[in-house]
């Protein structure tokens, strides 16, 4: 088995998924910091997510105006910066949800 390239091709894969990933578990609660995001992926799934890949998405999804953020302070004096999902992401985890369905179907078929 030629391991590199499987090894690259599930890394692309992960990367293709984390998105819809994010936008649909914002879809379901509607709001969340940034490490309970990634413990809520690690829960759902099997994938591992580190910080260093979370923040650069969070911030390329609100540059698409997919996400919102803001700053909330605690109780312990340090800030969590909490997100979530636009109008118009819900828009964009809907029509993934829909192409995902096909695509799962059609793989399905082979």
């Amino acid at each position: 088995m030629n391991t590199e390239f499987f090894n690259k091709w599930t890394s692309q894969l992960k990367k293709g998924t984390l998105s819809f990933m994010v936008l649909s578990i914002l879809k379901d609660k509607g709001e969340y910091y940034g490490y309970d995001l990634i413990n809520e992926v690690k829960k759902r799934t099997t994938i591992e997510i580190a910080e260093g890949t979370l923040y650069p998405l969070m911030n390329r999804l609100k540059e698409e105006k997919l996400v919102e953020s803001k700053w909330v302070e605690q109780n312990s004096g340090i800030p969590r910066k909490y997100y979530t999902i636009t109008d118009s992401g819900l828009a964009v985890v809907k029509e993934m949800t829909q192409y995902w369905n096909h695509l799962n179907q059609t793989i399905n078929s082979i």
